[in-house]
């Protein structure tokens, strides 16, 4: 994000995100051991060389540099200070998700969390994905779904009804100019992407797999590593209360249909390159 009167925006008080930004970075660690409980259903996270893309607060860097090697890279410097001072990660690298400075066929998995809605140019991060990811590696990704009818009664990012499925433009010179006006200069905006437009970027390259079931699982298991915005928690102790996440796990499926299409607000992919 950009850097406002030398404070950024997720750092500063008075933003009306602060309290969910600081959850998430809170939870950070816990999101870490999220993603790599994912990654176990498929595969063993050992011995692997690692690219976390869009790092964030480093969480999942330190949880998965336990058994691999992992560059953890991001684009705000200020990021990256953090990881250093609070989890003393050793490869720390600035640099922007589509311009990625590796040679070819670097990487044995890529890590995607909550990132890719605030890339511009998907193309060509889809581009640099292909070329530095080895014969067979394996992207995790994760983001909220565009079309869910829970993010549109409450996106994300900026807690407010409708905004999920607006574009990027829209957000920008609509909502921002006129109730985040302190955002004017940020150049991560995120638009929310749908299913279609996940599976229409990357089918053609690689084998998709959802994990909706096993989130849904883990979600009622009270997993401190899925969910952090009050409304979502108030959400979810509202369909445990009613037993109503019965319902919930029943229709959960990794399908590409309504379910996931309509309900599910976050998705979570194992994504395998396919043989050249």
């Amino acid at each position: 994000m950009e850097i406002t009167n030398s404070i950024p925006v997720w750092l500063d008080k008075d933003h009306p995100n602060f309290l969910r930004w600081e959850r998430a970075r809170n939870i950070s660690l816990e999101r870490g051991k999220f993603v790599k409980q994912v990654l176990e259903q498929n595969f063993e996270p050992i011995n692997l060389s690692v690219l976390d893309l869009g790092s964030g607060e480093g969480g999942t860097s330190k949880i998965l540099s336990e058994k691999n090697f992992v560059i953890s890279l991001d684009i705000n410097f200020i990021r990256l200070k953090r990881q250093k001072e609070n989890f003393n990660l050793g490869k720390l690298l600035q640099a922007d998700a589509i311009q990625l400075p590796f040679s070819d066929s670097t990487f044995d998995l890529i890590i995607i969390q909550d990132v890719i809605e605030h890339i511009e140019n998907l193309n060509q991060l889809h581009s640099e994905l292909l070329r530095v990811l080895k014969e067979d590696g394996l992207i995790y990704l994760s983001t909220p779904n565009r079309f869910s009818i829970i993010n549109f009664l409450s996106d994300p990012h900026w807690g407010n009804p409708f905004i999920s499925i607006l574009s990027r433009n829209i957000i920008k010179n609509i909502f921002i100019r006129f109730f985040r006006k302190k955002e004017r200069s940020r150049n991560d905006i995120p638009q929310l992407l749908s299913l279609k437009t996940i599976r229409k970027l990357f089918s053609k390259d690689f084998e998709i797999k959802l994990m909706t079931d096993f989130s849904v699982d883990e979600l009622f298991k009270e997993n401190k590593g899925i969910v952090w915005s009050d409304f979502h928690l108030k959400l979810i102790n509202i369909i445990k209360s009613t037993k109503a996440d019965r319902i919930v796990k029943r229709i959960s499926n990794n399908h590409f249909g309504f379910v996931n299409k309509y309900l599910t607000p976050t998705f979570y992919f194992i994504m395998k390159k396919n043989s050249q």
